[in-house]
């Protein structure tokens, strides 16, 4: 898989998959305004000191993922998605390390996020990289959100 940017001519197939990996979790939902961002992906994201990933495998995306800041410190990670024919390949992984590694390059020191309890896969995700489950918990839509944190710090490379 390779890991670029997101592309104006990309809007289609990252809302195709966006939708499609959410309703097969059952976490999905439906189309409304909390889903205006993926509409403004340039202004959201890349304009505002974010970055938006795609995974491509061939001609196909495959896989997706965002950091959007929300303090001078602090960024967000937003739209990890990977599509069900591909999962547990690593690609999740992939696309979380990159925007990791993106987010100390952007000078951020604490990433946070939110999944749903439905998204067991993506809570394993963030645990087995050092996430930490906050307590704090919130129900959208019947749907039970849980939240986590970690702090970055800049790597440092040895001459």
């Amino acid at each position: 898989m390779e890991i670029r940017q997101y592309q104006q001519e990309d809007h289609d197939a990252v809302w195709a998959l966006h939708n499609l990996a959410l309703q097969k979790t059952g976490a999905h939902l439906g189309n409304g305004h909390w889903d205006d961002d993926l509409h403004r992906i340039e202004q959201v994201y890349l304009k505002n000191q974010g970055e938006f990933l795609v995974g491509v495998c061939g001609d196909r995306i495959i896989a997706m993922g965002a950091l959007r800041k929300t303090t001078h410190e602090r960024a967000e990670m937003k739209r990890i998605r990977v599509h069900p024919d591909f999962q547990g390949h690593g690609f999740g992984q992939m696309i979380l390390e990159a925007l990791e590694a993106r987010a100390v390059t952007l000078g951020y020191s604490a990433l946070h996020l939110d999944t749903s309890t439905l998204q067991i896969a993506a809570q394993h995700l963030y645990r087995k990289n050092g996430y930490r489950q906050l307590e704090t918990t919130r129900i959208v839509q019947g749907i039970t959100l849980i939240f986590f944190e970690k702090s970055i710090q800049p790597r440092h490379t040895t001459k």
